[in-house]
């Protein structure tokens, strides 16, 4: 089982790490999930206008970015759109799900274009 969605680009990951200094030791910031549990045969998604809208910390250990895929943060399963962006001990990627689900994010003055590939993890 893998899992599909989108790599970011080595040039915007830069742009963004300077925009956005993670707060946390871990720093993540290179992808944004649409499936886990996918098997080899499933197709990789298409590439979509994609910015990033906005951002979430829980002032803890762990921070992400809310990303926007073709002018939706809806995740088909439900969740939202996001790049684990920095995380502290102990802590999971996943975990940013939890965040966004139960505290919301913060839109920023202005979206991010950036450019994603579709990949498989």
């Amino acid at each position: 089982m893998s899992v599909t969605g989108w790599r970011l680009a080595a040039s915007d990951r830069e742009l963004l790490l300077r925009r956005f200094p993670p707060r946390y030791a871990n720093v993540v910031a290179d992808h944004v999930t649409l499936r886990v549990g996918a098997s080899a045969s499933t197709p990789l998604p298409p590439r979509a206008p994609t910015q990033v809208v906005g951002r979430a910390d829980d002032g803890d250990s762990l921070e992400c970015l809310v990303v926007s895929l073709d002018g939706s943060t809806d995740r088909p399963d439900g969740s939202t759109y996001h790049m684990t962006w920095s995380l502290g001990p102990r802590r999971k990627p996943v975990e940013s799900n939890q965040v966004l689900r139960d505290l919301g994010w913060t839109a920023i003055d202005k979206p991010i274009e950036i450019d994603l590939e579709p990949a498989r993890f």
